[in-house]
């Protein structure tokens, strides 16, 4: 019913968006020497994580694990984990058609204050 009254431009549109929104998220994260991208970002899933050079892989795991709950907890966004290659990335659906830029900036940001307190 929301098709036939929206209709499906509009949500090509919004779909367009998303994806253009974690292809945005997907360059902040390349930019950033605390974070690295799992895989290459094609649709709207952005999975990436904090790093921090000498910290092992089991250290990097526990941090991240830690950033989600954060992010979570304090109300900044809902990411969730997973693990690809044996290690932990935060993984980022991009879903909403209310998402600016600014969101996915401030993002970034958090976590990568909160994996530099935790580190």
């Amino acid at each position: 019913m929301t098709i036939k009254e929206q209709g499906t431009e509009k949500y090509g549109r919004l779909i367009q968006q998303n994806i253009d929104q974690a292809q945005y998220l997907a360059g902040l994260v390349n930019e950033s020497p605390d974070l690295e991208l799992a895989l290459p970002v094609s649709l709207n899933i952005v999975n990436f994580r904090y790093i921090r050079a000498g910290l092992a892989d089991a250290k990097l795991n526990d941090i991240n694990k830690e950033i989600e709950v954060q992010l979570q907890e304090q109300g900044i966004a809902v990411p969730s984990t997973v693990s690809i290659r044996g290690r932990k990335y935060l993984h980022v659906a991009v879903t909403n058609h209310r998402s600016r830029r600014e969101d996915f900036e401030l993002l970034v940001r958090e976590v990568i204050r909160i994996g530099n307190s935790l580190a």
